[in-house]
């Protein structure tokens, strides 16, 4: 932990190392530095004394990392610092912190801190803590790690598939998976393109395994056997079947509901309601269905 106050000199940049990494965009790199070209640097970065300097450097950058790159682009040699003194387990962790709670988090950010933070021994319950995240995201992203689920975190990582929803597909069987996804359909989780898509991550997960190795291709593809064609088709069979059973559930709720309205339609006090409130129209299918069965 900290043991003496801070106190801000001038650190040469050669000798500071990037403790914790991160890449940003070109465009938000080219506004820090054009910022720091044009006002100069309004906040020192953060360091903390190395006890191992074997490689020359004597310094762990705990914050300010888009600070000290810019500095380097601009031909400086050295940059305004504030010197603390932690360990470096500390240093580590408060450069994690430090990234995550001055920035909006994004779904790749966090799975990166708890896959990092996992790595070096923190229990799910201590990296909620740390991070000031709940406990449910938490055991959420650990429990797709643990089931080797790459496609899923993968699809989490970039916002295309709800953690909730990514951790039924873990845990369900076919028929729980598809539940899963007209659950998230019912509730507005996913509709649309993000639905189609998350299908086929489903397919590739069913077909190709959990593992995901992205933008890598075999030139020698395994040929499809009989075997796992026959299979593939009872796959698309099963789902489909699944489809017409969930359609048809649909088609008798549409009924349902068209069956109580023609009822609805014949209380006066019911239709002068709708008129009050200048409900004068309904959906197409519903007015074709009334239609149908004499409610013209």
């Amino acid at each position: 932990m900290i043991t003496e106050s801070p106190r801000v000199q001038l650190i040469p940049i050669n000798q500071i190392n990037v403790l914790n990494p991160r890449t940003r965009s070109a465009a938000s790199f080219e506004a820090i530095v054009s910022n720091i070209s044009s006002l100069g640097l309004k906040r020192p970065i953060t360091v903390s004394r190395r006890s191992d300097t074997a490689d020359g450097k004597l310094y762990d950058l705990v914050c300010g990392q888009g600070r000290l790159e810019a500095y380097q682009v601009l031909g400086q040699d050295d940059i305004p610092a504030m010197v603390i003194e932690l360990d470096r387990h500390d240093c580590y962790l408060m450069s994690l912190v430090e990234n995550i709670a001055r920035r909006s988090r994004s779904p790749v950010e966090l799975l990166r801190e708890v896959s990092s933070l996992r790595g070096r021994g923190y229990s799910a319950d201590e990296i909620s803590k740390k991070l000031d995240m709940t406990k449910g995201y938490v055991h959420g992203i650990a429990h797709l790690l643990d089931h080797g689920e790459e496609r899923l975190l993968n699809a989490v990582e970039k916002g295309k598939l709800p953690l909730s929803v990514a951790m039924q597909i873990s845990s369900s069987d076919e028929e729980g998976v598809q539940k899963a996804l007209c659950d998230a359909y019912d509730d507005n989780s996913l509709r649309g393109r993000k639905l189609s898509t998350i299908r086929r991550i489903i397919e590739q997960r069913k077909l190709k395994g959990k593992r995901f190795t992205p933008g890598v291709r075999s030139r020698h593809a395994r040929v499809p056997t009989a075997e796992l064609l026959v299979k593939a088709y009872r796959q698309e069979a099963d789902r489909q079947q699944l489809l017409v059973k969930t359609a048809r559930l649909t088609e008798n709720k549409l009924l349902f509901i068209v069956s109580a309205l023609r009822r609805m339609l014949q209380d006066d006090n019911f239709v002068n309601l709708l008129r009050a409130e200048g409900l004068n129209t309904m959906p197409t299918y519903l007015a074709d269905k009334m239609k149908q069965l004499g409610k013209g």
